[in-house]
């Protein structure tokens, strides 16, 4: 019987890494369950059956229908439906891709930030270090979410009317962003402190090799262990500030709606019977986070030699 063909190469099979991981009963779990996930929301135009974001798809006579086990629920509204006739599933699985596109692109933006203020600060030193670092402690003492707050709301009264929808969704990035860049930095330069002082570094000195290939080729590769956790953790955290800046009203719009909308959106019905609408996003939402958070409890056990 011919063998199954591998989908992982022999190097990653054989490493500690991948052994941990397996291993691992709760970071398998949430692995693949964030996976799945991921996978719905991608898919979203094959499975949902209905597109919540095309108005002429609601049906006003379907709306305010409970789930499909509760008495009135009706097929193929799995999750009922809310006060416009628009299905619950569906709006769940487009506002699952954008509540993920938004987390993703933010912990990359702020990741970039944070990697080259933090590599040049920890190299260079000096005041160069001092202005980015000083830069970096006004933005801590500021809460994160009045500084992304004041992001969003300042970029969107700045633009003309037609463009706010258009753009909703890289402004809600920058807003993310901008106040997250700062662990990320802070870390690196730690990091990048002490590997400037190690004998590959000023050998790398002495031939003259150019200060932008030592950070890159030498001392970046370093640093890379805790940034990767702290970006795992973070990315729930993204996708938690995204949810909360549109639960207050300065994220996404209504009719592109993420997670944090539909709950905002939801909320409003609690009291009057139509739980439906506000629970089942929210539950959705946890359980994202949740498996994220437990990917990166797995990453800093397994890349931690402390704690093996």
């Amino acid at each position: 019987m011919p063998r199954m063909p591998r989908l992982l190469p022999a190097s990653w099979r054989e490493s500690d890494l991948w052994f941990s991981f397996r291993s691992h009963p709760s970071a398998v779990f949430a692995a693949c369950l964030l996976a799945l996930i991921a996978l719905t929301a991608l898919f979203a135009p094959l499975i949902a059956p209905q597109n919540p974001y095309d108005l002429a798809a609601l049906e006003l006579w379907n709306a305010e229908l409970p789930p499909l086990w509760a008495e009135g629920g009706q097929w193929p509204y799995l999750l009922g439906t809310d006060t416009q006739g628009r299905d619950i599933l569906s709006a769940i699985l487009y506002g699952s891709r954008v509540s993920l596109v938004i987390g993703l692109a933010s912990v990359v933006a702020a990741l970039a930030v944070g990697l080259t203020l933090g590599l040049v600060a920890g190299y260079f030193g000096g005041w160069v270090d001092n202005v980015i670092m000083r830069a970096g402690d006004v933005l801590l003492s500021m809460p994160f979410i009045l500084i992304a707050i004041l992001i969003s709301a300042m970029a969107t009264a700045a633009l003309p009317a037609g463009l706010k929808g258009l753009l909703a969704l890289p402004i809600l990035v920058i807003a993310i962003a901008v106040p997250s860049w700062v662990q990320y930095a802070r870390t690196v330069r730690a990091s990048a402190m002490v590997e400037r002082r190690r004998e590959y570094v000023q050998a790398a000195r002495l031939i003259r090799v150019k200060p932008w290939r030592i950070m890159l080729h030498h001392i970046l590769p370093n640093t890379l262990t805790p940034v990767m956790v702290a970006a795992t953790l973070n990315f729930g955290l993204a996708i938690l500030s995204e949810a909360t800046l549109s639960f207050l009203g300065v994220g996404m719009p209504p009719d592109q709606p993420s997670l944090g909308t539909l709950i905002r959106v939801g909320n409003q019905y609690l009291f009057s019977g139509l739980w439906w609408i506000v629970v089942f996003p929210s539950v959705q939402l946890c359980l994202i986070v949740l498996c994220v958070n437990m990917i990166g409890d797995w990453l800093r056990d397994a890349l931690n030699p402390k704690l093996r």
